[in-house]
């Protein structure tokens, strides 16, 4: 998350490019699902057994997604651009399309004799549909710099129109709320009418633990899953906000997505953690159809594991996400 730009920003401190797809120098493919360290870590294959998403629509308010990526291919529903930025191919969709396949990344076959599909980045609900909607710009995108983030009130319409287009989901791995860190009325409003409709909201909790550990919006708005990051040791990371909103972490370092038409990225962050939980509550809503937005989110916290003494706190929440434990809950 960048320091010095306030508004809405993609919530990742880095990123490194791991190589393209197909017959590229190296089989990247191949490679990138090799290092999906999430996938034990939420206990997926446990999981899938009972839910993959099927059904359930995401909508991904983030810097767009690009659904021509090979591990996206036939999951993606283009919505509007709320920016009101040109988009240029360069800097357009980069984050987005990362986040999208940590939730509904299907994998390919990079040997196009063979049918299974193992290769590439598989995201939490592999069988759930994306719906992207642009509410910001990438964070090295000179315009952020002319205009800052986009539109004003872009996350609050994003909001409210994918909650219209019947998301069950909607992610959000983003931050700084509308050119502050104090939150809006209109954003707020928005998170209540799409809770109304029936949406289950998930945010990232930010990334200045280790700084200023501000308050981020929106994951700091009643009613959000607020999720922070830990590393493969399932240690909280420094970067990950600690403040009373927080539900639950979830894997958040060294995160292999996918990025552009047929690349890979691997990059840290408490939006790679929001985007997998995101994927958690696309399974727990796939599975059980009648759960409320709040029993949803409680499904989500009372399904942890490692949880801290006591049940709360504020740097691990109610514990580490953990979808098969998700499926099981019946909350209360």
């Amino acid at each position: 998350m960048s320091r010095l730009m306030a508004g809405l920003v993609p919530v990742c401190l880095t990123a490194v490019l791991v190589g393209g797809v197909p017959d590229g120098p190296i089989d990247a493919g191949a490679t990138a699902r090799a290092r999906q360290w999430q996938l034990s870590a939420l206990q997926l294959p446990e999981a899938w057994r009972e839910s993959k998403g099927e059904g359930v629509l995401v909508a991904v308010l983030d810097t767009g997604v690009n659904g021509h990526h090979p591990d996206l291919d036939g999951a993606v529903i283009e919505g509007p651009d709320l920016t009101g930025a040109a988009r240029e191919p360069e800097m357009w969709g980069h984050h987005g399309t990362a986040m999208a396949s940590l939730i509904a990344g299907r994998g390919h076959s990079d040997d196009h004799a063979r049918a299974a599909k193992d290769d590439g980045v598989l995201g939490v609900a592999p069988e759930a549909r994306v719906l992207s909607v642009r509410v910001t710009l990438e964070n090295g995108d000179p315009l952020r710099e002319k205009r800052g983030s986009g539109s004003r009130d872009a996350l609050a319409r994003g909001i409210r129109y994918a909650a219209d287009q019947g998301a069950d989901v909607i992610s959000m791995s983003l931050g700084g709320g509308s050119g502050s860190w104090e939150g809006s009325a209109a954003e707020e409003e928005a998170v209540q009418y799409a809770i109304g409709r029936g949406a289950v909201l998930v945010a990232s909790a930010g990334n200045d633990g280790n700084s200023t550990n501000r308050k981020n919006f929106p994951a700091a708005y009643p009613g959000v899953i607020a999720v922070g990051a830990v590393d493969k040791r399932l240690r909280v990371t420094p970067f990950s906000n600690r403040q009373d909103y927080l539900s639950v972490v979830a894997p958040g370092t060294e995160i292999v997505t996918a990025d552009g038409a047929g690349s890979y990225m691997v990059g840290d962050g408490t939006s790679s953690a929001a985007a997998l939980v995101a994927g958690i509550a696309a399974l727990v809503r796939s599975a059980h159809p009648d759960l409320s937005p709040y029993h949803v989110r409680m499904a989500v916290e009372q399904g942890t594991r490692r949880r801290p003494a006591g049940g709360y706190d504020s740097s691990y929440g109610h514990g580490l996400a953990d979808a098969a434990l998700a499926l099981r809950v019946r909350p209360r």
